[in-house]
């Protein structure tokens, strides 16, 4: 994380100076994190990808006037959802962020199965583990690192519910700091905690039962 912002701190003084080598770069750098978050708000990917040149053209006109408050980052990622909320009531297909990340950590389902729980009337343990989590270092590292583990670890983040994969993506991908996280969706920091832990539990559920096969 220190280094992506040291490297975006850089990368922004570059683009004042005109560098337009810089300017590929930061492109190159953020372009598919951009069409992941825009693609929550419009209904399609040619939808998503208009919106993401929108937002390089505000960078462009904004440039001068970004006073650096936040990050370059965060900064880029709020013009990319101010743009992709615009477009998306245009579309009449979205729903404020706010609104999901409410409706989802507040959604009484459990994040982990019951099941894997003793009893509340169980003599030693109550309430404690029965199957506990395995530990990732315990698996063997042709697992964890393999491409079909990636692969398989994305495709569980993709059919989490649109707040927690946002989240989770943001957090557990692209290495955002839970306070970014909270400033560009606009979200508290206990719907952010609670989506994450939602999201992680979900995604391990997942591996594990994909790693007992």
């Amino acid at each position: 994380m220190v280094l992506i912002a040291d490297s975006d701190g850089a990368l922004l003084e570059r683009l004042r100076a005109g560098d337009e080598a810089a300017f590929t770069e930061l492109v190159e750098r953020y372009s598919g994190p951009l069409m992941r978050l825009v693609r929550m708000y419009v209904p399609s990917a040619a939808v998503a990808e208009e919106v993401v040149q929108e937002t390089w053209l505000g960078v462009l006109a904004g440039l001068d006037r970004f006073e650096g408050r936040s990050s370059l980052r965060t900064w880029l990622f709020q013009i990319a959802i101010n743009r992709a909320r615009t477009r998306g009531a245009r579309e009449r297909r979205t729903v404020p962020f706010a609104s999901l990340a409410d409706h989802e950590a507040g959604e009484d389902h459990p994040s982990v199965a019951p099941e894997r729980f003793l009893g509340a009337d169980h003599d030693r343990w109550p309430h404690h583990w029965a199957t506990p989590p395995r530990r990732w270092e315990e698996l063997p590292d042709r697992h964890v690192e393999s491409k079909e583990t990636m692969a398989r670890v994305r495709a569980a983040i993709e059919q989490l519910p649109p707040a927690q994969r946002t989240v989770i993506t943001l957090r557990d991908i692209e290495g955002w700091e839970s306070s970014e996280v909270c400033n560009t969706l606009e979200i508290s920091e206990t719907n952010q905690r609670v989506l994450l832990h939602r999201a992680r539990s979900r995604v391990r559920a997942d591996l594990e039962s994909y790693f007992a096969q």
